[in-house]
Formats: C-alpha cells, structure tokens, sequence
C-alpha cells in the first residue's frame, strides 16, 4: 500500500540514518516530513548499521509524519545497497542527491521499479554539480514520482572550486544565488513544491526566521531543517497567515461575484487575473 501523497511540505526535517533514538523524537517535533539520511550524516564505516536502524524505524512508524530517505549518490556504489534495505519498508519517498535532471530521475526511477516499488515519490536536490545546475528545466514532465524540487548551497561551491556560498552576512553570492533561483524556477515548470535549502546556523533563530521568511516571499513553499528547534519557526514562516488568508478569500469571492470581469477593484486596489491565481494558490495549501 502506498504512503498518502503528502498535502504540504512546509518543514522537512534530517534526521542522521544511525541515531534511531532521534527518529521517534523526530516524530513529535512538529515537522512535515522527516528525511532520513544515509548520505553525508553517516561515515561510511556506519552505514551498514544505519540502513538497519532507518528499515526498522520505517517498518514500526506510522505516516502521520511523511518520511523520505536520503540515499548515496547514484553513480557512488551504495545506491543500490540503500535502496535494498530500505524500499521494502514501503518510506514515503526518497530524497535523490547529486541529482542531474530528467535523466537520474528515470535511473531512480528504474531501480525503484525493479525493486517493486512503483508509486514512491523522489525529491531530488537539483543544484549539488555544475552540471545540475544546466538540467534543472528538465524536471517538468519527468516523473509522476516527482514530488518537489530542493537544492544545496555546500556541495556545489565545493564542486566548482569555490570558497564559500556566501557573504559574511549569510546572504549568498551571485552564482548561488543563481542556484536557488533557477531551483525555484525549475520547480514552478515542474508544477511541484520549491523546497528552500537548511539554514546551516541552528542556534540563530532569529536569522533562521528572516531568511524562511524570505524564502516563503520568493515563491518557496518550505524548507529543510537540521535540528528540531528550527522546526516551528519554518513552519511559521510557511503557513499564510491569517490576513493574508483573509484577503486571499477577497480576492476569490470577488471574482466569484463577477465572473466576467478580467479586472476589479478591492480595498481600493486593482485585481486581476494573477491576483487570482496567487490567491486560489495560498488557499490550496491550507
């Protein structure tokens, strides 16, 4: 039986493959969605034992909580041995990284099949080598699995000889910056969730809420998260709020009200056809 399609995805939480103990804490922390990691958290001395704890943890969870698996690369060896341990404990879907567009979709795709899963989902991380960043247009159309589009800001830089991602103040510099838009402008085509990238700094709530915030003003509809404390703030910063969820219901009945008009005027403000689909938008994620 296939794990219900997740309705939002505003916080997904990692969760290190190898620390069983904070995948039930994980549970209660509030989040979407829980990825757990078989990639970069776990040396690879420990991963055979963390594909035991991350099977077992999936075989007794319940799916309340939406629960993706971060596998190893494609082309690194260990993806196969991952998803041998872990599809037949039926995750939600499994988060691909290193992912190069349409065509590691299809190769996912593929090993899922034949390891008879047939309706997990796939979130890739779109923006990890250079040449990812060139396919990210590919993701429309190229996989029913495909559930969002996320990206990272570390594997990347590190990829193409960089020394960091970003300014002293945490903001991004211009070719990372180019990364996370093209990520949210593949994810529009794809007509699939924008998934902004971790705020690295986990003690620093108050920059976590101002950079979510930003995320969720661009166009992003949530975000990854590395500890729990970043939990509520994420999904703060991507639930509508009250007004805007008031004006968003102004804007529909009015349209409602005068279905012939392509514009009208509302609190003294002129609406149209985009304000509409913005609106209709906001109110399905409700």
């Amino acid at each position: 039986m296939a794990s219900p399609r997740p309705s939002r995805l505003r916080s997904l939480l990692f969760v290190p493959g190898d620390r069983p103990e904070r995948m039930c804490k994980a549970l209660a922390s509030g989040a979407d969605a829980l990825i757990l990691d078989l990639e970069d958290s776990v040396a690879l001395s420990g991963k055979e034992g963390a594909r035991s704890d991350v099977a077992a943890f999936l075989a007794e969870a319940g799916r309340e909580v939406a629960l993706f698996v971060r596998i190893n690369p494609l082309d690194g060896g260990l993806a196969d041995v991952d998803l041998d341990a872990v599809l037949h404990a039926r995750p939600t879907g499994i988060v691909l990284p290193k992912a190069e567009g349409a065509a590691s979709m299809a190769d996912l795709d593929r090993r899922m099949r034949e390891r008879g899963d047939s309706d997990g989902l796939i979130l890739p991380i779109a923006t990890e080598t250079p040449k990812a960043v060139f396919r990210l247009g590919e993701y429309a159309g190229s996989s029913a699995r495909l559930i969002g589009v996320t990206w990272g800001a570390e594997d990347l830089p590190a990829a193409i000889g960089a020394m960091t991602a970003r300014h002293a103040d945490g903001s991004y510099t211009p070719p990372y910056e180019i990364a996370r838009a093209l990520t949210l402008m593949g994810a529009a085509a794809a007509e699939v969730a924008p998934i902004e990238t971790v705020y690295p700094a986990i003690r620093d709530h108050e920059g976590l809420s101002a950079y979510a915030e930003r995320g969720a003003r661009d166009g992003f509809l949530g975000m990854m998260a590395l500890h729990p404390e970043q939990v509520p703030i994420i999904n703060a910063a991507f639930t509508p709020s009250e007004e805007a969820v008031a004006h968003a219901r102004a804007v529909v009945d009015a349209f409602a009200a005068n279905p012939g008009a392509g514009v009208l005027v509302l609190d003294g403000k002129m609406i149209d056809g985009p304000h509409l689909k913005r609106a209709e938008a906001l109110l399905k994620r409700l």
